[in-house]
């Protein structure tokens, strides 16, 4: 019996899949009782053939390759639910190197929590030449999307949910709410995202308990083209459409508004408080997010 299905996301970068699938095939755990399927979301490099021959090389493994032509992170994530056959559904990234012992923290933590619904660990932002002297820890959410709310299990507070990255659901969440909806989320180059947002917002509208399982850790790698301006600005102003479109579509774009006012006053504060370099990049994150969100 498969307990845990990893869905692993990947477009056009198979070195970074390579990585991410070391420790995967690694995991401490009995193979018959969970599978990983990639699922290529179109990819024009080589990732096929790199996935079919680790595919090849771990015959003991649940490993499956799948290639989903439909462009857009939804669209993939979807495909992986369809095709998986675990009671739980656990959702990584090609840019992640997961512990050794990920599967079965997440299979030991839903059975002995029969009542969660859904689940997310710890996440460590893992900056390949060193954290920049300009980073903050807001800077950071959406960069690298770190996540700690401490050392023990517990369900997620009010305002909070796991990372996209880092997230396991029970198959039946998915049969009662839905999937991913897929006018959201990445598609291709397009940083849109909010398909995490809307999917755990869904789950509270529906009393579905979330829980905070630390132990169930991922470390994000951030390489040095996700720090640069270019990125970094186009980032910025997508989180803003996104918060905009999401906001447009739940009916609360004014409410969206003065909360981004009310940001601008703390960023502000917080400007005063940190080194120049800091300063100027909370700044430029602010402008570029309300860019997005006033102007589209």
């Amino acid at each position: 019996m498969i307990r845990l299905s990893i869905i692993l996301t990947t477009y056009n970068r198979a070195d970074d899949l390579e990585t991410t699938l070391e420790v995967v095939v690694n995991q401490r755990f009995d193979a018959s009782q969970w599978e990983c399927i990639i699922v290529d979301n179109n990819s024009t490099d080589d990732t096929r053939q790199r996935v079919e021959r680790i595919i090849a090389e771990h015959k003991e493994l649940n490993l499956r390759y799948l290639f989903e032509p439909k462009q857009g992170l939804s669209h993939a994530r979807n495909r992986g639910i369809a095709e998986s056959r675990g009671e739980v559904i656990a959702f990584i990234d090609d840019d992640e190197t997961i512990v050794y012992d990920y599967v079965s923290r997440y299979i030991n933590f839903f059975e002995r929590y029969p009542q969660a619904m859904a689940a997310g660990g710890r996440i460590v932002a893992d900056y390949l030449s060193g954290r920049p002297r300009w980073m903050s820890q807001y800077v950071a959410r959406p960069i690298a999307n770190p996540l700690y709310l401490g050392d023990y299990i517990k369900p997620f507070p009010r305002g909070k949910h796991p990372g996209g990255g880092n997230m396991a659901v029970r198959r039946e969440v998915f049969e009662r709410i839905g999937c991913f909806d897929t006018e959201l989320g990445r598609s291709g180059d397009k940083l849109i995202g909010g398909e995490e947002c809307d999917l755990f917002k869904r789950m509270r509208d529906a009393k579905l308990p979330i829980y905070y399982v630390p132990r169930a850790t991922i470390y994000h790698r951030i390489p040095d083209w996700k720090l640069t301006e270019e990125y970094t600005t186009r980032l910025f102003h997508s989180t803003g459409l996104s918060q905009r479109l999401r906001a447009k579509r739940e009916g609360r774009l004014f409410g969206a508004y003065l909360s981004e006012v009310a940001k601008w006053g703390a960023t502000l504060v917080l400007c005063l408080t940190y080194r120049p370099s800091q300063s100027r990049y909370l700044l430029k994150m602010r402008y570029h997010i309300s860019r997005g969100l006033f102007r589209g």
